[in-house]
């Protein structure tokens, strides 16, 4: 067989000039895996992904995918068998009448997406960072812009086009093989399949964004947080709500940590937005504030340029998350704070920061999918930096921080995890019993890799919790 045999893109394999560059030259993570695999396919179109899965067959090979590179993990890189890299797959296609955009999983949500629904008056709430590809973003469930009042991504994914394990192509919907759409929207790189496009219903575009922002020191942490914890339930569905732990520019031109309450309004005018965003006044802290914009105007593609700077691509990241969970009361509340704190105001790194998202109210009954666990606040928590010889050093203090919030963890978000470090459960068990059953029928052979962890004995369960659930 040659190189190029059958395919209307490349297969590179190892010892070819440009094989590092095909094996991670997309992977966004400057941290690179070292694992090999046995040959790289650059789709050129739908059909090499069907000639690489029957490829994969016949030399007994196991299947990886790569839609966007994001996984910080990069989960795509295994060792042995065939990394499909989709990079190709970024086809747009907007129909007027049902309002629903096609999109090849390798669109970048923000980057791509995005600007082309905001010329046809329509939004998805895709990814935050804008070079993200909508491929592992949505197959994990999306965590995308405003998902507290709109849902999550994968919510509005009403089919997907699937490459199967026999190399076939099929349409996954609500009625027809309905076993593979319940878990395109939440299975993430576990799913017996390929993803080789996504039909998404949108909304109309909001007429205004209405963004406030509170930087406060950060010896205010506690109590900006424990105020925010309690307001959150009572601000407009229209705002999204999230607190950074994260460096900003000073007029002396140094940086300085600081926390950022923000809220981001997405709604019709900037009266609405005014009056969504006025519960972020009543802060106790708000007359120690370092500074405060109030309801100040902004843009989508504002929005993604900050985005991209909080994002330095190619730097290196290790990141962990988890879904906090405690009861509604002051000493419920008064725990949460506590054992979130480390997160936001240890990082050991200049560039590092944390993230805290609300989901209230959000206690609410999800589709019928795969993506099942979700609590009323959302953290992660990133490591960035340049020099190796800093790895050990941060992954240290990550472990750390994050034992320490064990005690309120639920569980965590595919999105941001690394299950060669940590494990914890990522769905509803009686989810997590679904999916297996539909990856035994649809890949009963095992042509697709699963989750990269290091204990498969273990996936879907806390580390903690391991020898109750199992033994």
């Amino acid at each position: 067989m040659t190189h190029d045999q059958a395919f209307d893109g490349r297969l590179v394999l190892p010892g070819d000039p440009d094989w590092e560059d095909a094996r991670v030259g997309r992977v966004f993570n400057g941290r690179r895996p070292g694992r090999q695999p046995d040959a790289v396919l650059l789709a050129g179109s739908v059909a090499d992904v069907q000639r690489g899965v029957r490829l994969a067959k016949e030399k007994g090979w196991t299947v990886a995918v790569r839609s966007g590179g994001h996984s910080w993990a990069a989960w795509s890189v295994r060792d042995g068998g065939l990394l499909i890299d989709l990079g190709v797959l970024r086809d747009m296609v907007y129909d007027e009448q049902t309002h629903i955009v096609t999109a090849g999983p390798a669109t970048k949500g923000g980057d791509e997406l995005s600007p082309f629904l905001e010329q046809r008056g329509r939004f998805f709430n895709g990814g935050h960072c804008p070079s993200v590809g909508i491929g592992g973003f949505l197959l994990q469930g999306g965590q995308g812009w405003n998902q507290r009042g709109w849902g999550w991504a994968a919510e509005s994914v009403v089919a997907v086009d699937v490459v199967t394990a026999d190399g076939e192509l099929v349409r996954a919907d609500a009625t027809q093989n309905s076993d593979l759409y319940w878990a395109a929207r939440g299975a993430g790189p576990t799913f017996p399949g390929v993803v080789v496009r996504f039909h998404i219903h949108t909304r109309p575009l909001f007429g205004f964004l209405g963004h406030t922002v509170h930087a406060y020191e950060l010896e205010d942490f506690t109590e900006v947080m424990t105020w925010l914890y309690g307001v959150h339930h009572r601000i407009s569905t229209d705002v999204e709500i999230v607190a950074i732990s994260t460096p900003v520019p000073l007029p002396d031109g140094t940086e300085k940590r600081v926390l950022l309450v923000t809220g981001v309004a997405l709604v019709d005018d900037r009266a609405a937005a005014e009056e969504a965003l006025a519960p972020f006044n009543e802060s106790p802290a708000i007359d120690r504030a370092v500074f405060v914009e109030d309801c100040r105007e902004s843009t989508l593609a504002e929005q993604r340029v900050q985005q991209e700077l909080q994002n330095p691509e190619h730097w290196q990241y290790i990141t962990d998350n988890a879904w906090i969970d405690g009861e509604n009361t002051p000493e419920g509340i008064a725990r949460m704070v506590e054992h979130i704190r480390p997160l936001f105001t240890t990082n050991p790194t200049e560039k590092g920061f944390a993230i805290w998202m609300s989901n209230a109210p959000m206690r609410r009954e999800l589709p019928d999918m795969a993506f099942s666990l979700q609590t009323e606040a959302y953290v992660a928590s990133y490591t960035v930096y340049t020099d190796e010889a800093d790895y050990e050093r941060n992954r240290d203090w990550l472990t750390d921080v994050m034992a320490y919030a064990q005690p309120v963890t639920a569980g965590q978000y595919l999105g941001d995890s690394d299950m060669t470090h940590r494990q914890l459960r990522v769905m509803a068990p009686e989810n997590w019993a679904r999916l297996l059953e539909i990856i035994e029928a649809r890949d009963p052979e095992g042509r697709f890799h699963r989750y990269l962890a290091k204990d498969h004995d273990a996936l879907n369960v806390n580390h903690w919790e391991v020898d109750t659930v199992i033994g």
